[in-house]
């Protein structure tokens, strides 16, 4: 499994993604579902070491920051994760590339190279698992494609292991 350093959503914002996620369940699709948490991941490695946490909270004094979940994109070559962009505003860059340099040396083996600063694409990821006969019914779905404006207002490191959020800040 893996470990992430995630922004986390405004309770508003995270209800329209929730929204998504329950349409997109119902009619077949592998959504994060109940059980998880909208997020947007900016760093990820196997292995992310707590004693990060304290040094990550003065990324969280940047909070709230302003977000644009806009449109929907596909992940992938035969099955797919659907994804919603979120805008790369260049605060939103800035914050990244600051998670990204505070994490490095607590990461093992070390990042994946998606979050590399200038590599990252910041997404929230609406299905997994979706194959090509499913997309027509994904993407017919009402308010699929609608922006969604709100805010990220935390971070989480995530333990992919034990399945455990820690809250930072």
């Amino acid at each position: 499994m893996v470990h992430s350093v995630e922004l986390l959503l405004d309770p508003d914002t995270e209800s329209a993604v929730r929204r998504v996620w329950a349409k997109l369940s119902d009619v077949g699709m592998r959504s994060p579902g109940q059980t998880s948490r909208p997020h947007v991941t900016m760093v990820v490695a196997e292995g992310i070491s707590a004693d990060v946490d304290e040094l990550l909270r003065p990324v969280t004094r940047r909070m709230p920051l302003g977000c644009l979940i806009g449109a929907p994109v596909l992940f992938g070559e035969s099955s797919f994760t659907l994804v919603r962009l979120v805008v790369a505003s260049a605060e939103l860059l800035s914050l990244q590339s600051e998670a990204y340099l505070t994490c490095q040396p607590f990461l093992t083996p070390g990042p994946a190279p998606n979050t590399v600063p200038g590599q990252w694409t910041p997404h929230v990821t609406l299905a997994r698992r979706v194959e090509p006969a499913q997309l027509g019914r994904a993407l017919s779905i009402r308010r699929l494609g609608r922006d969604i404006k709100g805010s990220f207002v935390g971070l989480r490191r995530w333990d992919g292991n034990n399945r455990i959020e820690h809250v930072i800040g």
